[in-house]
């Protein structure tokens, strides 16, 4: 997790035709003012808001607000963040917006005490009833009624936690509020976001992030709380040896309430259900954009799920989806025009800026340019490399259709008619498979499109794939996992990855095909197996995320579970490749292969087991995969 450093990310994107000496630190001194307010809410406390304004007052100007948990740096009337004239948010200086950014309740120079993805309380009945959303009522209720100059329209945005506090600016019913834009959105921590994915904890990404954004903060500070110590700069080595999570939350110590909540609660509980954002998405009013990344490897979940919420929730609500090429933030970059090896062929992150954010803000709070009239949904194909317009998500044009495993470790389309042996492979906690080939301290972002060949190599990999294929296939939505297995244990993680295999021969333009890497070389992309969408399943939460079952060992059983939508064009003469395998570390937690509350296992409770996936006439493992007519 990187949201200590990526908060400022939504100011990033340089845009063309702006110089340095055009705009610069000068120029914004010389036309916008800086002043920091408390701004009082309905309870009482006080909320630090730094508001950045226009002194041209021969018009209204509408305010842009972002709020956040990650500082409203830097703090002082006379100092300026440099993003006001290096990166995008520049262009919104230009257009004469107020910038707002707010430290959210009990975090930094805010009042009051910070609770994560603090819960929506939709029946509010006194002053002392406050939410995410009630803050963000109050704050705008103030913005309009005491900020010179401003039109009376209001847009909230914000990448990843601020996304979630977009989302939650959403649900204020502020008449002011026109149009909001939740970006890669924290939505549900337990099903998808950062921390879990289909219960198996993310603890790579958590344990790094928590152990500095976690701490107590006892009063107000302009000063951040430093992260933990890693003793080695090999994160395969560091959690290996570390053991368990339990040995995770003794280094993380008793400090940090929310590290000590989660592990008390194991199960998608009560607890856990009301810290999913999507409880809040009834009856939204203002204009919405639900923004993310295609290759997001913290809240890939969030945006797609937080707009089929609100499609179903609020069917009346201007609901619109962008889904791009990109990691987490990327689209607020300079480019987006690759992630890792793999190229996207234009400069995606520009484009959606110039087409889709900026006439987004400018329509709904300015009332400048034509309606945008933006599509239901704006996704960029990988594979094929094009943007592709639809009136619903997923397309009307998809439909379900599974593949098979097979004999031979191929795919089929048609279902196996005879009974054979299944595959298995002995799955040791010991061993791990790892997320990616190379030696990382920090968690990749570019292991979201990474070779799998590495993976492909190893004995407790299962590998299947098509043969060449005679036509494009194209899928546009979510794909489904249907395993039919037996462990010799009682419990087990299984992780499905859906691969792009490039032909024998294949090169970008430009580049030269090499056996190995080579100094100032391109990465040899022949025969490169891309990974397309990977997901893991915790099988204990097979049959409910609530209530879990252990394994009969030796018996089949069905693990079927989701993998995030996906939109890829496999190109003629690619293969589909599938992948099985039951670790995936250190991105997610080894799981014991024994049923327990792994949050208390020891080093001593892990244990081998021999997995197998069964591919017969009676049990027919498969993947559901939505393709595009």
């Amino acid at each position: 997790m990187r949201r200590l450093l990526v908060y400022f990310l939504m100011f990033m994107l340089p845009l063309t035709g702006f110089s340095q000496h055009e705009q610069d630190s000068a120029w914004v001194r010389e036309n916008y003012t800086k002043r920091e307010v408390y701004i009082p809410m309905r309870d009482g406390i006080k909320l630090f808001t730094a508001v950045y304004a226009p002194k041209d007052m021969t018009e209204k100007h509408p305010i842009l607000m972002t709020r956040t948990p990650y500082s409203c740096a830097p703090y002082g009337d006379t100092l300026y963040p440099s993003n006001l004239w290096l990166q995008h948010l520049r262009y919104y200086l230009r257009e004469g917006y107020i910038i707002v950014r707010q430290d959210v309740r009990g975090r930094w120079m805010s009042e009051g005490e910070f609770m994560d993805v603090r819960p929506f309380n939709k029946d509010k009945k006194s002053n002392s009833d406050i939410d995410e959303a009630s803050d963000t009522y109050d704050a705008i209720d103030w913005m309009v009624k005491n900020i010179p100059g401003n039109n009376g329209n209001v847009g909230v945005f914000g990448i990843s936690y601020p996304g979630f506090y977009s989302t939650m600016a959403a649900a204020s019913a502020h008449p002011a509020l026109k149009a909001v834009s939740p970006q890669a959105p924290v939505t549900d921590w337990f099903m998808g976001d950062d921390f879990h994915h289909n219960g198996a904890f993310f603890q790579m990404d958590g344990f790094r992030f928590y152990s500095s954004f976690g701490k107590p903060r006892p009063k107000p500070t302009t000063i951040g709380p430093k992260g933990f110590e890693f003793p080695v700069k090999d994160a395969y080595k560091f959690y290996l040896e570390a053991g368990s999570l339990a040995k995770l939350g003794e280094l993380m110590g008793d400090s940090i309430r929310f590290w000590k909540e989660m592990y008390s609660h194991p199960n998608y509980d009560a607890w856990w259900k009301a810290r999913d954002a999507r409880t809040a998405m009834y009856h939204i009013k203002p204009a919405t954009l639900v923004v993310g990344g295609l290759f997001d490897a913290e809240d890939c979940y969030g945006a797609w799920n937080l707009y089929k919420a609100i499609e179903k929730q609020s069917p009346s609500t201007n609901n619109k989806i962008v889904m791009g090429p990109w990691y987490h933030g990327q689209w607020a970059s300079r480019d987006g025009g690759f992630l890792g090896n793999v190229k996207f062929g234009s400069n995606t992150a520009l484009w959606y800026q110039n087409n889709i954010e900026i006439p987004f803000f400018n329509f709904y709070l300015k009332g400048k340019g034509k309606n945008p009239e933006l599509p239901e949904a704006s996704i960029f194909f990988t594979g094929e490399n094009a943007w592709k317009k639809f009136e619903q998500w997923p397309p009307a044009a998809t439909s379900g259709r599974e593949i098979y495993f097979s004999a031979d470790n191929q795919l089929s389309w048609d279902k196996p008619t005879s009974k054979v042996a299944p595959y298995s492979y002995i799955s040791d906690p010991a061993h791990p498979v790892p997320y990616t080939e190379d030696v990382h301290f920090n968690r990749t972002r570019e292991y979201m499109t990474d070779d799998q060949r590495f993976a492909s190599r190893r004995p407790d990999v299962l590998t299947f794939q098509t043969a060449p294929l005679e036509n494009d296939l194209t899928l546009a939505g979510e794909v489904i996992a249907n395993l039919k297995t037996s462990i010799t244990g009682t419990d087990a993680d299984f992780v499905v990855k859906i691969i792009d295999v490039f032909p024998d021969d294949f090169a970008y333009p430009g580049d030269v095909p090499q056996p190995g890497r080579a100094p100032g070389g391109s990465y040899p992309m022949n025969a490169y197996q891309m990974l397309v969408r990977g997901e893991i399943m915790r099988g204990k939460f097979r049959n409910s995320f609530s209530e879990p079952v252990p394994f009969k060992p030796g018996k089949v059983e069905t693990v079927k579970f989701s993998l995030p939508d996906v939109a890829h064009t496999f190109k003629k003469g690619h293969r589909l490749m599938i992948q099985v395998q039951s670790s995936w570390f250190p991105l997610a937690d080894r799981n014991p292969q024994v049923f327990m509350d792994i949050y208390k296992a020891q080093p001593k409770d892990f244990k081998t087991a021999t997995i197998s996936i069964y591919h017969d006439n009676v049990n027919s493992s498969s993947v559901t995969l939505p393709v595009l007519r």
